[in-house]
């Protein structure tokens, strides 16, 4: 009981350090919202825009209603306010009702929302400035994921996002009570000996959620053990509402849920999949990724992105009608590259094909064959049989069917080929054992140095039997 009092005590912590920043986007639906960003001087102007545009589809994600945006050509952000004064000016009067900021907002907002990662210090320099709650882009995205996840993995992971990005930002809590000691500068006030006692419990609560997420994570582990004794992984990776769950759907026949929603999907959806040739593999749905994810999600959902790691494929999902089609394809590497997948076997899929015409879709169809990708729709289901074959013959490329003889001795090898491949047959000889099924081709040398290997030429249905 003691432990849930103090876990309703943080709770409690949270909710009164952020109660109108969080409670005003996250908890409110139809709360109004403004968007602010920086216009950089080497960036061009629908760079900005396009960014805007996609901060405000976070924000209606999470159930605000944008009634205005505005940005400030900046060569660097103040470090103070991050915007500068004559751009906080305008914001305030923007809240208040008062004046005609660019913005043109259609009524006084709730929130707002900036299109940056603030520090601590500006985002409680800017709430004191406007005299209203202030939410960054990497604290919309953590309130997203809250809302979407619906497993205790998935909660875990996202509580403990939530805990480190609030833990430097507790300082705001308690300045009411700073302000009546004295001001924020007074030493071992009531103020301060509250930020200090939130802090010990905040941390208290990463260790405690650090603890129960490494707990998930070996069950993971131990399920993805005896997994690789079945079919080959394909993962699909992409950019969030680039249409994973919806080609997942159309290549297994799943009712994974499919919503024109950013992060649709938080936990990883596994089922089967049928390949030409009478083999099969399982296929796997997991986060979508965004540009400037927050670093406490990607260090949050690790455990659940080692699914990632096991994959025999990824499939990279594309939405080829968007129009940053490449930037987000670009912003998906490059958060591959900070997960050490960079080099995993990776299949382009350019998805959504059916919302282009003309020389948009002539020219995808020319991306596809320079870069070796495929084009898709799993709306209508075209390319989805070039997918299957194309899936097909890249797990045949890196799954061998295979005969080996290995002496008694060797029964490490012998468990090992039982948990990484996939067993057809085991006969015990005289002089050892000989075994019969499909191994990764990475394994291959390993089994050669301790044995005889002999490969079949049957890989013309890859994928496990």
């Amino acid at each position: 009981m003691a432990r849930r009092n103090g876990h309703d005590k943080l709770d409690r912590v949270a909710r009164e350090g952020e109660v109108e920043r969080r409670d005003g986007l996250a908890r409110t639906s139809g709360a109004r919202v403004m968007l602010a960003g920086l216009d950089w001087p080497d960036s061009d102007a629908w760079e900005t825009r396009d960014s805007l545009d996609e901060l405000a589809r976070l924000a209606e994600t999470a159930g605000g209603t944008v009634v205005g945006r505005t940005a400030q050509r900046r060569e660097h952000p103040d470090p103070a306010t991050f915007f500068g004064r004559g751009k906080v000016a305008e914001l305030a009067d923007a809240r208040a009702g008062r004046g005609e900021p660019a913005a043109h907002p259609s009524e006084p907002y709730d929130l707002l929302v900036v299109d940056a990662a603030l520090s601590p210090v500006q985002q409680r320099n800017l709430e004191q400035r406007i005299d209203g709650p202030v939410v960054d882009r990497p604290g919309l995205i953590i309130e997203i994921f809250g809302q979407r996840a619906s497993t205790r993995e998935a909660r875990l992971q996202v509580e403990l996002a939530r805990l480190e990005y609030l833990l430097p930002r507790l300082s705001g809590a308690w300045s009411h009570l700073e302000r009546q000691v004295g001001g924020i500068g007074a030493r071992g006030g009531p103020g301060e000996k509250q930020i200090e006692l939130d802090r010990r419990q905040v941390r208290d609560r990463v260790a405690a959620v650090k603890r129960e997420i490494a707990q998930v994570r070996a069950h993971r582990a131990r399920g993805r053990v005896a997994r690789r004794e079945g079919p080959p992984l394909v993962a699909l990776v992409g950019y969030t509402n680039a249409g994973k769950s919806s080609l997942m759907n159309r290549l297994t026949g799943a009712g994974v849920t499919a919503e024109d929603k950013l992060f649709a999907t938080l936990d990883p959806t596994t089922r089967r999949m049928g390949l030409p040739g009478g083999g099969y593999a399982v296929v796997s749905d997991t986060v979508g990724f965004i540009q400037n994810l927050p670093p406490q999600l990607i260090a949050a959902f690790r455990a659940t992105l080692e699914e990632l790691q096991e994959a025999d494929l990824l499939l990279h999902v594309v939405d080829v009608a968007h129009p940053r089609a490449s930037e987000q394809q670009r912003a998906v590497r490059e958060i591959l590259g900070e997960l050490g997948l960079v080099d995993k076997p990776t299949l382009l899929v350019l998805n959504k094909c059916d919302l282009l015409s003309g020389p948009l879709g002539a020219a995808s169809v020319a991306e596809a064959d320079e870069e070796d990708a495929v084009v898709v729709s799993a709306v209508t289901s075209f390319g989805i049989g070039a997918l299957r074959a194309r899936i097909a013959r890249r797990l045949g490329e890196a799954v061998r069917e295979v005969e080996v003889d290995l002496p008694f001795s060797e029964g490490r090898l012998v468990a090992l080929f039982r948990r990484e491949g996939f067993l057809i047959h085991e006969e015990h000889r005289a002089r050892g054992t000989r075994l019969h099924g499909h191994l990764p081709e990475r394994l291959l040398p390993t089994f050669r140095r301790a044995g005889h290997v002999r490969e079949l030429e049957t890989n013309s249905a890859p994928g496990w039997r």
